[in-house]
């Protein structure tokens, strides 16, 4: 097991090893990102990869998560429940950030903020929430349900509300984000 699945599924409850990986299996997010991260790799058309984006897509249709192969996920990524989620294939989502149902990363295709989202490190996307455009999240950050983000947010922020109003908060993301596996 490579050093990224091993930090997603240690994300889910600190599980690890065979055992765990077994247990990791009924957990749709875990499922579905350790599918999601057999698919990115091998050949364009190795059979594994073929594979793996079958079953990916499976998954995508069972469990409502749109999240295209090439998008760039760090290690260490959560998926609270099984629900829509929608992330442009673009967008970069950096290490142990957390994501619930309901939550869209989109591209705005018009104005300034045309483009795609970069997220920082331990961010933390609660239900509902929309993050467009060509912005980008630092690290530290709690974006709160039901906030819609299309500006920058600095690190170590809380984003509440729509429009979004940042709130600076020494270690916003405390307790949200857990078992994060150091490597």
């Amino acid at each position: 097991m490579n050093k990224t699945i091993q930090a997603d599924l240690f994300r889910y409850g600190g599980l690890s090893g065979t055992k765990g990986l077994i247990k990791g299996f009924r957990k749709p997010g875990f499922r579905y990102m350790y599918v999601f991260r057999q698919a990115s790799q091998g050949g364009r058309y190795s059979l594994k990869r073929l594979f793996f984006s079958w079953l990916r897509r499976r998954y995508s249709y069972k469990f409502g998560f749109q999240i295209p192969v090439g998008t760039t996920i760090g290690e260490g990524f959560f998926i609270g429940h099984h629900g829509t989620i929608v992330v442009n294939g673009k967008a970069r989502i950096g290490k142990n950030c957390n994501i619930a149902h309901n939550v869209t990363i989109g591209q705005a295709n018009r104005g300034k903020l045309e483009g795609y989202p970069t997220i920082g490190d331990h961010v933390w996307m609660g239900t509902g929430a929309v993050i467009v455009g060509n912005i980008h999240i630092g690290n530290n950050v709690l974006i709160a349900p039901n906030a819609y983000v299309n500006m920058d947010v600095p690190e170590n922020s809380l984003v509440l509300g729509n429009p979004a109003k940042i709130i600076s908060k020494e270690n916003p993301c405390e307790g949200y984000i857990n078992n994060v596996l150091s490597l």
